[in-house]
């Protein structure tokens, strides 16, 4: 960041939203919206002339690339901005693509505007930020992994199930005991 004051792109496709943002950030003295962009190319577009400091991006914009593709995108360039997602969206499904792209953050649309504001310069100083409810799922993800069995375990474990002996599992499935009993 060269500037004294902290860059901004707002991207949704909800104008708005864009405007309530607006709103909410023009009062912070070191904050500066230099653009906006109601699709996720034109964010990728505008972030990569080199004045963006934050990106402010929503996950959904309809038709066309996601608010995760367009961080990737954006993440991806030399110099990049750092990208808070800002969307009502709190899924893991949501949540966990967005962080695999590269964003710094991650807040929901109903976070105080204190909040907001500090999000975008903990994202500008290069550190992270996570809305509490986003936080403590990472966290419990981390402390209890989900087990993932591939479509041959499953099937294994199925056969189990019905009672069927490894021998008779190996027959069944054209698989050798031996590989039978690596599967469970």
């Amino acid at each position: 960041m060269t500037s004294p004051h902290i860059r901004l792109l707002l991207a949704d496709d909800h104008p708005v939203v864009r405007a309530g943002l607006r709103a909410v950030l023009e009062t912070e003295p070191d904050l500066v919206i230099v653009a906006e962009a109601a699709t996720a190319e034109a964010a990728v577009a505008r972030a990569s002339q080199g004045d963006v400091d934050v990106v402010l991006m929503d996950l959904q914009f309809g038709k066309g690339m996601s608010g995760a593709e367009a961080t990737a995108a954006i993440t991806a360039q030399p110099d990049a901005p750092r990208v808070v997602i800002v969307t009502t969206y709190d899924t893991d499904a949501d949540t966990l693509p967005a962080i695999e792209a590269g964003a710094s953050g991650y807040l929901l649309k109903d976070a105080a505007p204190e909040d907001l504001a500090a999000a975008v310069r903990t994202a500008a100083a290069g550190r992270t930020t996570w809305a509490p409810a986003v936080a403590d799922r990472l966290l419990s993800r981390l402390r209890s992994p989900a087990v993932t069995l591939t479509r041959r375990e499953i099937e294994v474990l199925t056969l189990v199930a019905d009672g069927l002996s490894n021998q008779a599992i190996a027959g069944r499935l054209h698989l050798t005991e031996g590989t039978v009993k690596s599967h469970l």
